[in-house]
């Protein structure tokens, strides 16, 4: 374990130093200056996230990017914006995290068997990364697993992650499934359970954006459902 995260830090300095999309790097960057007034006093990350839990976590969390004045503020994924505070309230229902706030990266909060990351780790534009924004950001998801060798499924938040999750299996050698398996709340797919390790399951869930959660499109029960089916995906008590 000690081994697990000396590596992961390592990792972790290589990501918060990227620079390979020149359009995120420009757009981070001027959030960070210009700041929302809400916030005029806090100093912004303004970098790339690294992902954040469990070294032996049996499962990985996949949102879409950071928010603008959520992590690319505070410097860890899905914290100090609303829809942290609906993930991380669930993840602390169900036995994921023991406590039900993320506020900062010093707030005392940890994961205990899930990972949590995104597809892309830069504050996009309107929330919307492109494609090949989301494909240059895949290699550190993948260099993430390979210090995180236990995961069996990933829970991915909203269409984009699931995509995202799609090519993340292809990339660590399993087959491109043939139909693609379609996204939705509760859609659970695997296959190629004999490989060796066997190809993490991918189970979809709205994401918790606020425009889902305070429409009721995604409520906290239909969330608790997905992470405890996670739990049971994965093998965990």
């Amino acid at each position: 374990m000690a081994s697990a995260f000396s590596d992961l830090a390592v990792l972790e300095a290589e990501v918060t130093t990227c620079r390979r999309c020149p359009r995120l790097v420009e757009w981070r960057e001027q959030v960070a200056r210009e700041k929302r007034a809400s916030f005029k006093d806090d100093i912004y990350w303004g970098r790339p996230i690294p992902g954040f839990g469990d070294p032996d976590a049996r499962v990985l969390i996949l949102g879409l990017a950071p928010a603008a004045h959520g992590a690319n503020r505070t410097g860890r994924v899905f914290t100090g914006d609303r829809s942290g505070d609906f993930l991380f309230a669930s993840l602390h229902r169900t036995g994921f995290a023991n406590q039900p706030t993320s506020v900062s990266r010093d707030d005392g909060l940890a994961l205990k068997d899930a990972w949590i990351t995104a597809a892309v780790r830069c504050a996009p534009p309107a929330n919307k990364p492109t494609p090949e924004e989301r494909d240059t950001c895949l290699p550190w998801t993948v260099a993430e697993l390979d210090h995180i060798a236990n995961v069996r499924v990933v829970v991915c938040l909203g269409s984009f992650a699931w995509d995202a999750a799609l090519r993340l299996r292809a990339a660590l050698g399993h087959a491109p499934p043939r139909p693609k398996p379609k996204f939705g709340h509760g859609a659970l797919w695997y296959d190629d359970l004999e490989s060796d390790p066997p190809a993490p399951a991918l189970l979809g869930t709205y994401h918790p954006s606020q425009q889902n959660t305070f429409t009721g499109v995604l409520t906290e029960p239909m969330m608790d459902d997905v992470f405890t089916t996670a739990r049971e995906v994965a093998g965990l008590s």
